[in-house]
């Protein structure tokens, strides 16, 4: 369940010291001090996503210090991801600085003093989690504190998505809470990005690596499921991987690439059939946006997934209680997505 602290309604003199108490208290024990000349407006959202501590923190010109004082007071040893969503900021270091711009991110450690300074109004997602949960040396961990990554290419850039992702879903979706999966997915992409950033890929094990492939894989998936050319030849050629390898990674997932792939294309289709502004849209133009050129393989497809023509499940998403109006008050699924998917 997400956590939302707002100050808004708080006098205006107060606001600051009640956003610096939250958030001192939300991670670590902090000190800050307040650059905005008027009133300090600011916000926390934070959940605990599997063994991560996520939150969205929103503010104002302020600069964030983690003082020797305040790690006597409590030193849990944790490590904290800072990735900029709006604004600009510095983080200090072990003698570093990392200047980060939106989808930008750096790790900090809890147990030395580091330094953050926003210069104006700004949103940042902050990742915290046990410093032993990283799979990365100790020693190549301390060389990566305070080291801007971008956001923008290589497992950085999937990083930066990724975490996105999870910034939009903060708000409401309770069901993130106990997604293992999730957490460590985050934490094998971010090794992963680490040891690229360091050119130490080495000190990765096998297990992250093959963890992070898998995320990336996915991540290209989703970009091209519009394409019908999409095949696992054109997957393994753009990872540089072999079609039998990729196949051997999926077969760990419990799937092949086919199947996912058809399952990505299934679940997009199911999503926009029940948006009421695609109502007017033909549904082999729906089937097609997603690669699925032949409207009666893919409305045979989507009956033997989901036990109902893509006909009938855009009728009862748009009158979610005809069905059980139809069947006499009786408990029935309120929606065809409440079905569980069947085997295909």
């Amino acid at each position: 369940m997400t956590s939302i602290y707002s100050f808004n309604d708080l006098p205006a003199q107060e606001q600051f010291d009640a956003w610096r108490e939250t958030v001192s208290n939300a991670f670590v024990p902090l000190d800050a001090k307040s650059h905005t000349p008027t009133a300090f407006t600011g916000n926390l959202l934070s959940e605990a996503i599997g063994s991560l501590q996520v939150s969205e923190v929103t503010g104002g010109a302020v600069e964030v210090r983690r003082t020797p004082e305040a790690i006597r007071r409590s030193d849990p040893g944790y490590l904290k991801l800072g990735m900029q969503i709006r604004g600009y900021c510095v983080l200090s270091q072990d003698d570093r600085e990392a200047a980060l711009t939106p989808g930008d991110f750096s790790i900090y450690d809890t147990r030395r003093p580091y330094q953050v300074s926003f210069e104006r109004d700004f949103a940042q997602l902050v990742v915290m989690f046990p410093r032993e949960l990283i799979h990365l040396r100790p020693d190549a961990m301390k060389d990566m504190t305070a080291r801007r990554v971008s956001g923008r290419r290589g497992v950085g850039g999937l990083v930066s998505q990724f975490l996105v992702g999870i910034a939009e879903q903060l708000r409401g979706v309770e069901e993130l809470a106990a997604n293992q999966q999730l957490s460590n997915g985050v934490l094998n992409l971010l090794a992963a990005a680490l040891s690229e950033q360091l050119g130490c890929e080495s000190n990765v094990p096998p297990e992250t690596h093959r963890a992070a492939l898998v995320l990336q894989i996915k991540s290209f998936i989703d970009a091209r499921l519009y394409d019908s050319e999409l095949s696992s030849a054109m997957i393994a050629r753009a990872h540089n991987i072999s079609a039998r390898y990729l196949q051997k990674i999926f077969e760990g997932e419990g799937t092949t690439a086919t199947e996912w792939i058809r399952r990505r294309r299934l679940e997009h289709c199911r999503r926009d059939l029940a948006e009421p502004r695609n109502s007017s849209t033909p549904i082999a133009t729906i089937a097609a946006q997603w690669g699925l050129l032949d409207s009666s393989y893919f409305s045979k497809l989507f009956k033997t997934t989901y036990g109902i023509s893509p006909r009938e499940y855009r009728a009862q998403a748009a009158h979610p209680g005809a069905e059980g109006e139809q069947a006499g008050g009786q408990n029935c699924a309120s929606s065809p997505a409440d079905r569980p998917l069947r085997a295909y």
